[in-house]
């Protein structure tokens, strides 16, 4: 299934992304596409944010990798990557990318295609595109339609 969501300023995100968080379901596996300065890190603080963080705990994992949170309201781990620094499959691989999609943990990727191979066949593929009026619009594609 596709949904499509429009994020006309930041003051709507955090509305956007709890329409987001509705439609989750069981899918634990998301895949944050867009260009530099799309919002991927932003959109991801206020996703984690619509699950329960703490918001003053999120932050870019950029030099971590590998973000861990914890959702106040359902004890729920959840797993913030950026995969912009990875070289190879094979860091993904020594960083045991492989055990977080198997620990049942929500995981949010950004720069998936950095391991494209390794991405589960139930990942949700969110592209992020940037408008003419620097407005920004989310298209998600849940596994059954990629």
């Amino acid at each position: 299934m596709q949904y499509t969501f429009e994020i006309s300023s930041l003051e709507a995100i955090d509305d956007v992304a709890r329409r987001f968080v509705e439609i989750m379901g069981d899918y634990t596996i998301f895949a944050f596409d867009g260009e530099m300065g799309a919002g991927k890190t932003t959109f991801i603080n206020a996703l984690t944010k619509a699950l329960g963080v703490d918001p003053e705990e999120t932050g870019s994992p950029t030099f971590a990798i590998i973000n861990e949170y914890r959702s106040d309201t359902t004890a729920e781990l959840i797993y913030h990557f950026d995969l912009y620094r990875i070289d190879s499959i094979d860091e993904a691989l020594d960083l045991g990318i492989e055990d977080y999609f198997d620990s049942g943990a929500v995981c949010l990727l950004e720069w998936p295609e950095r391991i494209e191979p390794l991405l589960p066949d139930d990942t949700v593929v969110v592209k992020i595109n940037i408008n003419s009026d620097d407005s920004r619009t989310l298209i998600v594609t849940t596994p059954d339609e990629a």
